[in-house]
């Protein structure tokens, strides 16, 4: 912490030169960091060589991130608002992806200017650590204080539960199952702020198959996403859902079946090996998974023990997965590919959506209506079309999911919001970059605007909204392909989230207005909780007059209940509020604590007149990677 200041101090720009001379460090290190990844994490070169050029990638992207956070650099993000970055960020990462995980964590982390203390996942020490040398040398080289970056082996009970905990810790970052997330945020409750964890958690992904794909390249991705480091990855395809005539299909049978069988498994040291051990001896869920047939389930493939040592296991293949299962809906996390069938590509896609995750989801067809349904219904925060459904790129495909499958803010790694939610932003002054609302926005802006009493706040309404348009117009409301590749579409957009708006104790009219006008113009659906003594001011404007009727009956359409802090937080713990709660007022100091661990998201930063920041609290991120067929087909045209 004593460390920081002084690397705060320096601007965006310097500090994302010694990022881009951390990505030379650590393609320096390259061969060290694959033997390592084999040695300790079991991961093939295959798998591992890659995760290297993701690390590079991270910190090359991240520092162009660094820089945007200059208030001179012109981005739309400080235009009226300005970055503080934490003190000091602490990164929780997982074994499965040992080298590219955690640098990507402590890179955005040092380049939104914070110190940075990590833990190493306790199976793979020597990973991080040789990766968290390549960024030190670089620290070095540029004369940072040598403790900004502290790399701490502890234990998973007692020890690691003080150092998420410590008082001196401001942001978590992990990347880990959705039960540990929830568990830190409990561990973090009385922190001042709230427990501000951060996570990239589980997910339980399908591909879809339908009769209009390329039977030969399903199989083929499907395997690859299936069993791709033993199917140790959150993004691994678990489960297939195969669409009418393609559930009948004996030759996608045979095909499916024989790929299956035909992978071989081994140690890493053996470079002819397609897949690797499992990180230890499989228990619980995964256990039950390799070992056990839920109703109606039958082996197409059964997976064997095949060495001594209990981490070597064959690939299974299970037929007849019910809807509803053990199998359907929870993370496994190892190489057990399950079959589902569906009779039209509706009922697969409600398959697809019914678990509580949503990190990534696949798609193989060749017809371009049935590509347009699916990326219009799929709940996931990463899509694939005709292709694998794992190895995402930094900035190619931006990394991260909705649902269950992420905690706190939504930003994707390797996205371009990563770094700018590393710290809180304040307002400074009135956005300049404005432009015209569309047409709704417009109208509800005139009917809300008899509830809002001050002429003062009247015009910082305005403002805001004109600064909405403008990042709407710019890039909010833009579907942006930023690789220009031929062979691969790559598009990110924003997508509208179910929101809930909690007005407590001290929130004025004007920022629950504000956040409702926000709301408007991303198009998702907002529920509002108001506490009784906003509640019943807004009520009293009813007698001022029909401008003050109109809005209290736009707003009327989205209040739920009038109701105290402690009956909010009653529904909550009941679970008749979920997903993601927009915080305004005092209650954004207290509810954090009294809901950590609960299954809600809390945003409770202050509300902003700048679009760029405020509209990322009613939008999620969504990454779409469409492979361009080998016969010629061309996806249909979006924008």
């Amino acid at each position: 912490r004593a460390a920081q200041p002084g690397w705060a101090a320096r601007s965006g720009a310097e500090r994302a030169a010694v990022l881009r001379a951390a990505a030379d460090e650590l393609e320096a290190r390259r061969g060290e960091l694959v033997t390592v990844m084999a040695a300790e994490g079991g991961k093939t070169v295959a798998e591992a060589d890659p995760e290297v050029s993701e690390a590079i990638d991270f910190a090359r992207y991240y520092a162009d991130r660094a820089a945007e956070l200059d208030p001179d650099a012109g981005h739309l993000s400080t235009d009226g608002a300005t970055f503080t970055p934490s003190t000091l960020t602490l990164v929780t990462p997982p074994w499965n992806f040992p080298v590219a995980i955690p640098t990507g964590g402590v890179l955005a982390a040092l380049a939104a200017g914070s110190a940075v203390v990590i833990k190493p996942a306790h199976a793979v020490p020597g990973c991080t650590e040789v990766a968290a040398g390549a960024v030190q040398a670089a620290l070095t080289a540029a004369g940072a204080p040598t403790d900004l970056l502290q790399v701490v082996r502890t234990d998973e009970g007692e020890v690691g539960r003080a150092l998420v905990a410590h008082a001196g810790v401001d942001t978590v970052v992990l990347t880990g199952a959705i039960e540990t997330a929830r568990m830190f945020e409990r561990w973090r409750a009385d922190r001042p702020g709230g427990p501000r964890v951060y996570a990239e958690t589980s997910g339980k992904n399908a591909l879809v198959i339908t009769p209009a794909a390329d039977y030969d390249l399903a199989v083929a991705d499907l395997v690859k996403s299936a069993f791709g480091h033993a199917g140790q990855k959150c993004s691994a395809a678990s489960l297939v859902i195969l669409v009418g005539s393609a559930g009948r299909s004996e030759r996608l049978r045979r095909q499916l079946v024989d790929a299956v069988r035909s992978l071989r498994v081994g140690w890493p040291d053996d470079l002819g090996v397609t897949m690797g051990p499992v990180i230890e001896p499989p228990t619980g869920k995964l256990e039950r998974a390799l070992t056990t047939l839920e109703p109606g389930e039958s082996w197409l493939v059964e997976p064997r023990r095949l060495d001594d040592t209990g981490r070597l296991w064959s690939p299974g293949l299970k037929d007849g997965v019910a809807p509803g299962s053990f199998f359907h809906l929870t993370e496994c996390f190892g190489p057990v590919l399950g079959i589902m069938r569906a009779r039209t590509l509706e009922e697969a896609v409600a398959l697809q959506n019914a678990t509580a995750f949503g990190l990534t989801g696949g798609l193989h067809s060749l017809d371009e209506d049935e590509i347009a349904f699916w990326l219009d219904h799929v709940e996931v925060g990463n899509a694939y079309v005709n292709r694998h459904i794992t190895g995402a790129i930094v900035q190619r495909q931006p990394f991260g999911g909705w649902k269950d499958s992420a905690v706190g803010p939504g930003a994707k790694a390797g996205g371009p919001n990563y770094v700018a939610q590393l710290g809180t932003w304040e307002a400074d002054g009135v956005p300049g970059r404005q432009a015209e609302p569309v047409r709704d926005v417009r109208r509800a802006l005139a009917d809300y605007t008899g509830l809002i009493t001050s002429q003062a706040d009247r015009s910082w309404l305005r403002a805001a909204v004109a600064s909405d348009a403008a990042a709407w117009a710019e890039e909010l409301g833009r579907e942006v392909d930023w690789t220009g590749l031929r062979a691969e579409e790559n598009t990110f957009r924003y997508r509208p989230v179910p929101v809930t708006v909690r007005a407590g104790a001290g929130a004025s009219a004007v920022e629950l207005v504000r956040v409702l006008l926000a709301a408007e113009l991303a198009g998702g659906e907002v529920r509002v909780s108001l506490h009784g003594e906003l509640s019943d001011a807004l009520k009293a404007l009813d007698a001022t007059g029909e401008p003050a009727r109109l809005g209290l009956r736009r707003l009327a359409a989205h209040v739920d209940a009038a109701e105290s802090e402690d009956q909010f937080v009653g529904r909550v713990r009941r679970g008749e509020v979920t997903g993601r709660v927009r915080v305004i007022g005092d209650e954004a100091a207290t509810l954090p604590g009294a809901l950590a661990g609960e299954e809600v998201s809390l945003l409770t930063q202050p509300v902003l007149a700048t679009g760029r920041r405020e509209l990322l609290t009613v939008l999620r991120e969504q990454a779409l990677s469409i492979t361009r067929h080998r016969f010629g087909h061309l996806p249909p045209e979006r924008g």
